[in-house]
């Protein structure tokens, strides 16, 4: 076997393949890597065992982050909650592996990192020298239910009785990717974000998902009095949607708007079609956040990152300088957070 190199955002074969494959995606998907190349400047690769000249038989996606700051390396995908290699063996995957092993010097590399979901393709033997990286926990739920049953299953008084409360209290919801809605969700992201003592994404990420992503995005934001209380952004691929970012004005968090707006996406998604709703990876140390999910579904799926060289540690979100950060970050005025956000995510991948 031999490796070669296409860019996914040009070469069509990327999209017909990944439209295709079982396994893939949102974040295999060509909208996703030209988000992420055109907001943060990663350049998008794939390694496969086809030649230029035939058809995919598969690939496994990365993206080369290139910082003066946190150096260069693969990732299999940055920002990306999981990227599943997509390689229908064992065999195959742990050629490629091998392979970007052998290149990881001559490339100056730092390290590079895969983020499976079926962690059976993980190549963590002997051969490949993986190392486990960091952990989540990964929330899908199976829409195949009807409707009724899909609501009976969640968990009576976190997210029933809420859904309801917010039924009684007249919110109203408002579904699109207009700027007046991206600039409702965005003021509401960037609180969230401070109350967390984080900075948030910068609003340019947000404005080249719409534009790329385009039907397969929909930003949903509750309003209690036309104030903006609450709002999520979605997105759907194949037969899966994705949650992928929620917000709120605490002061508002009596009235349920999260659950009631991420219950309207998931009712919405099935009648589309969708047969599973990702609510995306939540750190294993987030007891809040895990606690959330698993009123939604109750058996979430571990989810493992992993590394080369073995020995490193990548939970970017752990750890004595991510508390010292949230300190440091947590007394900056919003605009300032949102500057700061601006500057440095894209080092952090």
């Amino acid at each position: 076997m031999k490796i070669y190199q296409i860019d996914p955002t040009r070469d069509p074969r990327w999209e017909n393949f990944v439209r295709q494959h079982p396994s893939s995606s949102v974040f295999h998907s060509v909208p996703w890597l030209q988000a992420l190349q055109s907001t943060y400047g990663y350049v998008p690769v794939v390694f496969t065992t086809s030649p230029p000249t035939g058809d995919l038989k598969n690939g496994v996606v990365f993206c080369r982050v290139n910082s003066w700051l946190t150096g260069r390396r693969l990732i299999s995908l940055p920002f990306s909650d999981h990227c599943e290699p997509l390689c229908d063996t064992a065999e195959e995957l742990t050629f490629i592996v091998q392979y970007l092993q052998t290149a990881l010097q001559h490339q100056k590399w730092k390290y590079l990192e895969l983020r499976p979901i079926d962690q059976k393709l993980s190549p963590s033997g002997d051969s490949c020298h993986l190392g486990h990286a960091t952990g989540y926990l990964l929330h899908v739920l199976d829409l195949r239910p009807s409707i009724e049953d899909l609501f009976r299953r969640l968990d009576k008084d976190s997210v029933q009785r809420r859904i309801r409360r917010a039924e009684r209290a007249g919110l109203v919801e408002k579904v699109g990717r207009s700027d007046n809605l991206l600039h409702d969700f965005y003021a509401l992201f960037v609180a969230t974000r401070s109350r967390h003592g984080l900075p948030p994404i910068p609003l340019a990420w947000f404005r080249n998902l719409i534009q790329h992503q385009r039907d397969g995005l929909q930003i949903r934001v509750a309003y209690k009095d036309a104030i903006p209380i609450s709002s999520i952004l979605t997105l759907q691929f194949k037969d899966v949607a994705c949650y992928k970012y929620g917000c709120s004005d605490s002061r508002f968090n009596k009235f349920g708007g999260t659950p009631w707006l991420l219950w309207r996406a998931i009712a919405a998604a099935k009648a589309d079609g969708a047969t599973n709703f990702d609510l995306g990876r939540s750190e294993e140390q987030n007891a809040g956040l895990v606690a959330f999910k698993n009123h939604w579904v109750g058996q979430p799926k571990r989810l493992v990152y992993w590394t080369f060289p073995p020995n490193r540690s990548l939970g970017s979100e752990s750890g004595w300088k991510l508390r010292v950060a949230k300190r440091f970050f947590s007394r900056m005025p919003n605009r300032l957070l949102t500057i700061a956000g601006r500057l440095i995510y894209r080092h952090i991948a």
